[in-house]
């Protein structure tokens, strides 16, 4: 961390990043500009005949107050590090995004609304991270909006104590708030339900939460499958809960100044995540159709719409058509942002004057780049150390860049001791009260502890690598990747660079079981496209591993590692390669021989993570019994497919019988082997026992692979 100074010369406004961008504001100019958008919001989803428009009328004066408001906001500049991130947790309703895009002259225009939901169109159906500027992260599947927000707050808190420690609250160029408007679905995932609970454990005064409470969803009133007392569950996650109803005083009457000052309050809120609980109805002003789940997820119809237009005073008859007084003067915004931009700015440079090791880290990290040294740091393994698991391999990597590459962190649910992702003597991100005898730390640790809350956990490293600057990581077992699976696939959808270390890899954890034995979840986790799935056989290779995953920032990365120990793989022996080649994916580990040398292979054995010594051991047997065959370490089959042609043949000739062992099923082997069948795999589930026998058993030995091999090679030969 670095020291703080003073931020502020004399000649410009103080930050204060605790109150809202402006004063209330809602002229009749506003609530002219608010209703507008609503009929757009009717036009866009008639015209393309299918969408979400009720909550986006009962939200355009809540957006409207964010965005013109509350944030912190250029519409000029998507990345500016100073601004507010928004988070629209409620996909379906992404028109209340893209209207106020619109309105404030961010990269929106009409013809934008007009091709909502169609091909290529920067208004997709569902907000989308890298297709529509400002869009922060991709929202659709309830709940993970709300869940990542959690780790966008987590990173800002993270970066500011990187860079700006000491700095009063609200005054430092790398405060800022994570707002979210959520709805009554979100509310009703799980995971929502362990992320909220960690904001409040981790005490994030930087998160606001906007619920609208219509009590509307798909099938119409809630009170059929929703009805807790939400604010008391929130209170006792241990947030600041503040309850707007609009339908208090018996008629329907937007507050907008209620929720202002509910705002400001919850900025005030230095050590509790607030949620705003706002009661609403979904659709109106619509006639016949506000507070229906009709309303939800269908275009109004002809009539329904023309009535809404008469209710709020527009010509039925027109579509798409702003008033360009109105325009312009929704597009002031960007004046405003002009000028408090001019004192962050100002702020900024004044940070960067008074902390050169701090602005030296913190242009490396906006640049993406790595550490002048990270090379150098990652560790190397003698054959003479004997067995390691790779997840032992791992914790000496993670610590052996502990202090090079300060943006790295993460944890564990509730698994560090198993999975090996502490850094050690890196104190814990958490509250100075929260901690324990066995774990010390403060707001601004490195070492995150989710509990038992994998699908909490993926969602908050989504959001910590989305909001900027740090690399996360969050580890579990390999087979609670199920509980994180709609976090992973989003980060995949994303490309975003999130980072799963998934130990307990197979049947060779052993004695817990069958529950705990991973058996499909290999080719399940292959099956999302831009996931790299990276199986490394020894703990050179993990080395390797980590070095090429934090070399990449497209896509997110599931690194699987054994819990049994491994043979580190003497590579100084005659026809054994380098682990650098396990950066391409897959490469020759031993190559065949004969009596002469190196020679060319008759047989192919291709294997991942603790399989490959399996391998080693069969091409022993199948050499002394004149088979010449070569041993592919495949770590990831990701990274091998992304090689050319000439590469992967040269590895994989494909006129040589090819085989495949990994304690897994046999589905995807299939690209890279000769053919069905030709596989050592597991087709069934495991048992209670030691690793070992479970192994010997279920037939994933050298002695197995030696008898498959034998068995086709013949076949082929007699065939020849």
């Amino acid at each position: 961390m670095v020291s703080s100074a003073t931020h502020q010369s004399d000649t410009t406004t103080p930050l204060n990043r605790q109150l809202p961008a402006r004063e209330y504001v809602y002229s009749d100019k506003d609530q002219r500009v608010v209703d507008t958008l609503r009929v757009l919001a009717a036009d866009a989803v008639e015209k393309v005949g299918s969408g979400h428009p009720g909550t986006a009328f009962s939200l355009s004066p809540v957006a409207w107050q964010l965005f013109q408001n509350v944030m912190h906001f250029d519409p000029t500049d998507q990345h500016w590090e100073g601004r507010d991130r928004f988070i629209l947790s409620p996909g379906h309703t992404s028109l209340t995004l893209y209207l106020q895009l619109f309105a404030a002259g961010a990269g929106l225009e009409m013809q934008d609304l007009e091709a909502l939901r169609t091909w290529g169109s920067k208004t997709p159906g569902h907000p989308e991270y890298g297709d529509t500027d400002h869009v922060e992260i991709t929202t659709g599947p309830l709940g993970q909006g709300l869940a990542s927000a959690v780790g966008f707050a987590y990173n800002q808190r993270r970066v500011r104590g990187l860079l700006d420690p000491t700095a009063e609250a609200g005054s430092s160029p790398f405060d800022h708030h994570v707002f979210v408007i959520a709805s009554d679905g979100d509310l009703q995932e799980g995971v929502t339900s362990e992320a909220s609970s960690l904001a409040g454990t981790q005490e994030l005064g930087n998160l606001i939460v906007i619920w609208d409470d219509n009590k509307i969803s798909i099938e119409d009133d809630t009170d059929i499958a929703f009805n807790e007392n939400v604010e008391q569950r929130y209170e006792a996650y241990g947030w600041h809960v503040q309850r707007i109803d609009w339908l208090q005083t018996g008629n329907y009457v937007e507050d907008t100044k209620a929720l202002y000052e509910a705002i400001a309050n919850a900025k005030q809120e230095s050590d509790k995540p607030s949620l705003i609980s706002l009661r609403t109805i979904i659709g109106w002003p619509s006639p016949t159709k506000q507070n229906t789940g009709g309303i939800h997820g269908a275009k109004l119809g002809a009539e329904e719409l023309s009535g809404l237009k008469e209710v709020l005073g527009f010509n039925p008859e027109e579509h798409f058509v702003m008033d360009p007084e109105l325009l312009a003067h929704a597009r002031t915004v960007g004046e405003r942002s002009a000028t408090y931009r001019k004192n962050w700015e100002a702020s900024y440079q004044a940070w960067r004057a008074n902390n050169p090791a701090g602005a030296k880290l913190y242009d490396r990290l906006v640049a993406g780049e790595l550490p002048e040294n990270f090379d150098d740091v990652f560790p190397t393994f003698d054959s003479t150390e004997g067995a390691m698991a790779t997840r032992a391999a791992s914790g000496k990597v993670l610590n052996a860049l502990a202090d090079v590459m300060p943006e790295l962190w993460g944890g564990s649910a509730d698994l560090a001791g198993s999975n090996n992702t502490t850094m050690a003597g890196e104190p814990s991100f958490l509250p100075v009260d929260r901690q324990t005898q066995e774990w010390s730390g403060h707001p601004y640790g490195r070492t995150l502890h989710f509990g038992i809350r994998e699908h909490a956990s993926g969602s908050i490293i989504n959001g910590i690598n989305l909001s900027g600057l740090t690399r996360g990581y969050a580890g579990t077992f390999l087979i609670f990747s199920d509980y994180m699976r709609p976090a992973v696939r989003l980060a995949a959808l994303m490309g975003v660079p999130s980072i799963f270390v998934w130990t307990h890899d197979s049947i060779g954890l052993g004695e817990d079981g069958p529950t705990h034995q991973p058996v499909e979840h290999l080719a399940a986790l292959r099956a999302i496209p831009n996931l790299d799935v990276v199986r490394p056989a020894d703990a050179n290779e993990v080395s390797i591993v980590w070095k090429t995953v934090l070399s990449q920032r497209q896509r997110p990365s599931g690194i699987i590692l054994s819990r049994q120990g491994l043979p580190i793989f003497d590579r100084n022996q005659a026809a054994f390669r380098s682990a650098d080649g396990a950066a391409r994916g897959a490469y020759v580990l031993a190559e065949a021989t004969n009596d002469q040398g190196e020679t060319t292979p008759e047989v192919v054995l291709i294997g991942t993570g603790s399989e490959v010594q399996l391998a080693v051991q069969a091409r022993e047997t199948l050499q002394s019994q004149g088979i010449p065959t070569r041993v592919v370490s495949a770590p990831s089959l990701e990274w091998f497919d992304a090689q050319d042609d000439a590469y992967r043949t040269e590895v994989l000739p494909a006129d040589v019988l090819t085989v495949s062992i990994e304690a897994g099923v046999e589905q995807g082997w299939q690209k890279y082997t000769s053919g069905h069948g030709h596989s050592v795999s597991l087709e069934h589930y495991g048992a209670s026992a030691d690793y070992q026998t479970l192994f010997t058993n279920f037939g994933i030995t050298a002695e197995a692979l030696v008898s498959k091999v034998q068995s086709l090679y013949n076949t082929t030969k007699d065939r020849s």
